[in-house]
């Protein structure tokens, strides 16, 4: 009894004591207990307290099992392994807060057979399984490559004694050094468990050389880290003591310091730069950071890209504006010809800019006391004081005139002269010009700049641009708006809104300059080919000015003015060299070229004075040549365009349509077809979902109208209908080709051909109503193109006609309608023709052009 009251239990050497079948059972937390090892234990659970209490009045033996997890706090039998090790307890030590710490011993080695209870603490029947040793080679120069790796991993851990490589040496048995080693070193409750149950010391000696290895490779690799750091960190303190001597001794010696040059020129660059107080402040700020660091710093030289940037930007620099009026509208006849509706609003603006500033320096009318009214002691009360107020901080519309809205957006098919329409502008306003094409651009980035953290970071384009122009307020030209992609790197469109947003780009602000400038005195101009694409709150901040292409006549006008004149400087042609006549230009229009603008067109004559230029060089041609519709055939060859409506247009189920493509207007034809079936619609020529609607609306419109078509009622029941529409490599969309689909279906039934020289548009409803659309000047202009008569349109797009060109209005006739029946009573042929006087389809020699050419 006196034993039980020492804080202390010893008992001699295991040696020879027998390890019973039956053993109380310890789970262990984040432990693994091997055989031959002394290891501290503490017990804080009160079962487990008690399974101690128990054991040391008894044999002293307890079994050992690690936990699966460790957060459970009352393991059962499931949630421990069924292989530990059987230890002796050494010593017990009670604490004040009633755990207890334990010194064991492991004994061997057991196998859990069955659980004998759960109550008060676990106890179960085991067997013992005693490893097995292999005497052989391989056990040999396992223990010895064992050894070697266990001295390095000492030399490596501070916290591992000396000692421990001096018992590993010493150990005889390989059995010893496997537990010795498997206890001293780090690694997981699952590696660990794997050694202890492994039955042959071979497998427990190559698990824990895997283990060494690769805890050997860790601590090399943080180990020449660490020599890496501190080698750099003793090379920049070296460094900087021989620049402190450097400096001294160039001090003594009377030589300037290059560094204090370099900063006294960028102080002067800022001073004289104009910039504002912000960036001014910003710019001193990032050159005392600069002053105090060594020119062979990483940071020195971004930080004199970014004042160079800075220092570099037009803060103050503006080219005064040419308000003459006459000369302006001589700079824009002499540039382009017609666009009346472009030309007034660029006077108007220049109009108003010149009032504006005119009015803006006389003298303001004195209001003398009463202004017609009586005034006495009691109303006569003195102003108060109003505090004047400086001009950057008023209003951005009262600043300057320039501010209110003059962002332009031109909107039309390519080669109308758009981009060329901005750089006249700009010359007729005496203002330096840029562009940007925004084609493609997917990164909002482009805009806005990148920050400064990134490597190579720089400006947004718009800032590039600027400083290019060299002013602050240029004519600035944004090519293709209507193509700015989106993806994962930004919007661009969204980042143009504060760009062309005149209450805002009076302080943009880019990413990489992060300070304010002043963008309201650049005149922004974007250009489109289409108006759709554009985003609504982008073209809410635009006016919108259409440029809708050229008749056949304005472009023979722009030819002989422009496009000739042009050519000739460029093949260094002279006018007794080579003339265009009307003829010619005409058989150029009509037979090389099927677009809205000019750019083909100037590319034709382009070809044929090269190949004048070519005769004369050779010597071949002496006289001038006159290049008539003739000599055009022999100079371009085949024509690549004929007139092709009546020749579609011969046969019931074609129709002839207008669409508006991103090249301008064009016809379009609604081929459809019958065959024997069960009334199916079959639809192809990459149609979208609108006009496959349309489509569908067509036929079940006229399945409906049968009888007043003559049309009989079993031929949707026994008959297939195919409606194409060429050509088939373009997608198309829209509901404008109701009208068109109506009629080809008809025509195809009723077997009355759709007259060659009709055209048409329109949206239809089930009743049969002709609704208005859109593109009204481009589609007719096409109509044109095409030599067609009459146009078929609804009638509310009545108003539309007004916008047409003379030449237009006086070549063609316009059919309004407000039903389909009007439409089909004016496009179809009064009599059908019967199946034998259908004429044979005829070979066509000329190819349909391709996808791009359409």
């Amino acid at each position: 009894m006196a034993q039980d009251n020492q804080p202390f239990l010893t008992q001699s050497d295991p040696d020879g004591m027998v390890i019973p079948h039956e053993l109380p059972i310890l789970p262990l937390r984040n432990t693994v207990v091997f055989p031959l090892t002394v290891l501290p234990l503490s017990a804080e659970q009160a079962r487990s307290i008690r399974l101690v209490d128990d054991a040391v009045i008894g044999d002293r033996i307890i079994g050992l099992v690690a936990m699966k997890d460790p957060t459970v706090e009352q393991p059962g039998p499931s949630d421990v392994y069924q292989i530990g090790t059987a230890a002796l307890i050494h010593r017990l030590l009670k604490t004040p807060d009633g755990s207890v710490r334990l010194i064991i011993q492991g004994m061997e080695r057991f196998a859990i057979e069955q659980w004998i209870s759960e109550t008060p603490y676990l106890r179960a029947s085991l067997h013992l399984r005693p490893d097995i040793v292999e005497e052989s080679v391989e056990v040999e120069a396992l223990v010895r490559n064992l050894t070697d790796l266990f001295r390095r991993l000492i030399a490596l851990v501070p916290h591992l004694p000396d000692e421990l490589m001096m018992a590993a040496m010493n150990a005889d048995d390989p059995r010893h050094l496997a537990y010795l080693i498997a206890t001293s070193i780090r690694m997981d409750i699952p590696d660990a468990q794997e050694i202890l149950e492994a039955d042959y010391i071979g497998a427990k000696l190559r698990k824990l050389t895997t283990i060494l290895n690769k805890e050997l490779e860790v601590l090399e690799l943080g180990r020449k880290i660490q020599t890496e750091a501190q080698s750099e960190m003793e090379k920049m303190q070296r460094e900087y003591f021989l620049r402190e001597q450097l400096k001294a001794i160039q001090k003594e010696l009377g030589e300037g310091d290059e560094g204090a040059q370099v900063t006294q020129e960028y102080r002067e660059k800022i001073d004289a730069a104009g910039m504002t107080a912000e960036a001014k402040k910003e710019a001193l700020r990032e050159l005392g950071r600069m002053e105090k660091m060594p020119p062979q710093a990483a940071e020195y030289s971004v930080i004199k890209t970014y004042l160079d940037w800075l220092t570099d930007l037009p803060w103050q620099v503006s080219t005064d504006d040419n308000l003459d009026i006459p000369h302006a509208q001589k700079v824009l006849d002499e540039d382009h010809y017609d666009l009346e509706e472009i030309k007034e609003r660029i006077i108007e603006y220049l109009a108003v800019r010149k009032l504006r500033l005119e009015r803006a320096e006389e003298p303001e009318e004195e209001i003398e006391p009463g202004n017609g009214q009586e005034v006495t002691e009691d109303s006569a009360v003195a102003p108060e004081p109003v505090e004047e107020q400086p001009q950057e901080d008023l209003p951005l519309a009262l600043q300057d005139p320039i501010a209110e809205g003059a962002i332009l957006c031109f909107v039309g098919p390519p080669g109308t002269g758009k981009t060329s329409l901005g750089r006249s502008i700009a010359r007729a306003m005496g203002r330096k010009f840029t562009r940007m094409s925004l084609g493609g651009m997917r990164d909002e980035a482009e805009i806005r700049g990148h920050r400064r953290t990134y490597i190579g970071a720089m400006p947004g384009r718009i800032v590039q641009a600027v400083k290019r122009a060299g002013t602050r307020n240029p004519v600035f030209m944004l090519d293709e708006v209507d193509k700015i992609g989106t993806d994962w790197r930004g919007d661009p469109s969204s980042a143009l809104l504060e760009v062309l947003d005149p209450q805002q780009n009076n302080a943009f602000r880019d990413h990489y300059l992060d300070v304010d400038f002043d963008l309201s005195q650049v005149m922004f101009i974007t250009t489109a080919n289409l108006l759709s694409p554009i985003p609504a709150p982008l073209r809410d901040r635009m006016e919108i000015l259409e440029l809708d292409g050229y008749t056949e006549g304005e472009k023979v006008k722009i030819a002989e003015g422009y496009l000739v004149p042009r050519q000739m400087r460029a093949t260094t042609l002279r006018e007794d060299e080579i003339q265009f006549t009307p003829d010619g230009l005409r058989a150029i229009i009509r037979d090389f070229t099927r677009e809205a603008g000019v750019r083909n067109l100037e590319r034709e004559i382009g070809s044929v004075c090269r190949k004048v230029a070519t005769k004369i060089a050779a010597g071949t041609v002496t006289e001038p040549v006159i290049v008539d519709a003739d000599i055009v055939l022999e100079y371009l060859g085949k024509p690549k365009f004929y007139l092709e409506v009546p020749e579609r247009t011969s046969r019931p189920g074609v129709a002839t349509g207008l669409a508006v493509t991103a090249v301008g207007g064009d016809i379009l034809f609604v081929e459809a077809t019958k065959m024997p079936g069960k009334g199916g619609l079959t639809l192809t020529g990459q149609l979208g979902e609108v006009m496959r609607e349309s489509a569908k609306i067509a036929q079940s419109y006229v399945r409906a109208s049968a009888s007043r078509q003559n049309i009989p009622d079993d031929v949707f029941e026994n008959t297939d209908i195919h409606l194409h529409v060429p050509a088939g490599a373009i997608p198309k969309d829209g509901p404008s080709a109701g009208v068109t689909m109506v009629t080809a279906l008809t025509s195809l039934l009723t077997r009355r051909p759709v007259r060659p020289n009709v055209g048409m548009t329109g949206e239809i409803t089930l009743r049969g109503q002709v609704l208005p659309v859109g593109g009204i000047k481009q589609k007719m202009l096409a109509a044109h193109r095409a030599e067609l008569t009459t146009v078929i349109l609804p009638k509310r797009n009545e108003k539309d006609l007004d916008d047409l060109p003379d030449e237009v209005r006086d070549d063609m006739h316009f059919e309004l309608v407000e039903r389909i029946e009007q439409a089909l009573e004016i496009a179809l042929a009064k009599e059908p023709i019967p199946p034998e006087e259908t004429p044979a389809p005829e070979v066509e020699e000329v190819e349909e052009p391709d996808a791009e050419e359409k």
